[in-house]
């Protein structure tokens, strides 16, 4: 598990992360590879953040070492600028494993902001290269979010920060920023 463990800390930090920003910048163009203009009433947000993380646990089940159900447990804060915006709270557990280390992992992410939550789930696989790149799903939120759905694209920078592309749709009104 030590391996998910390192790997799978950055990754999930930097999915949760992005989320929780939305009205810090926007683009209302269509997703790349889009077939055309989106719904009326519905608007994407495009925007960019770090993570980091600041608290983490993985619980390894029998058997020892890389085994289905070991999960990571990980929170951390949100930034933008290098100043705190928010902050994540995330749950993966390896649901495959395979030779060398290589894991596949569920995870569940609820970011906590002062206008409602968003709520982002997945699966993504870490080898012994690490996690790559990653793209979970928005699947909804509360509050100012209740109708966002959309995707996050996360990229590690480094083995304490997530650079995350945020692509935000929201339907049923306008999108205020």
């Amino acid at each position: 598990m030590p391996h998910v463990k390192r790997s799978a800390l950055s990754a999930a930090a930097g999915l949760a992360a992005a989320l929780c920003c939305a009205p810090l910048a926007v683009a209302a163009a269509p997703a790349a590879g889009a077939t055309g203009p989106l719904p009326p009433r519905h608007s994407e947000e495009v925007f960019l953040l770090t993570a980091r993380p600041t608290q983490t646990n993985s619980v390894d089940v029998a058997p020892p070492g890389n085994s289905q159900g070991d999960q990571l447990i990980v929170s951390g804060d949100l930034l933008r600028s290098n100043v705190t915006v928010g902050r994540f709270d995330e749950a993966c557990t390896a649901t495959r494993t395979g030779p060398m280390d290589t894991s596949d992992l569920q995870c569940q992410i609820t970011l906590s902001l002062s206008e409602g939550q968003l709520t982002v789930q997945g699966v993504f696989t870490i080898t012994g290269a690490g996690p790559g790149d990653i793209t979970l799903a928005i699947t909804g939120g509360t509050g100012r979010y209740r109708t966002a759905h959309g995707f996050i694209h996360a990229v590690n920078t480094s083995n304490t920060e997530t650079q995350l592309t945020v692509h935000l749709i929201r339907g049923a009104g306008p999108v205020v920023v």
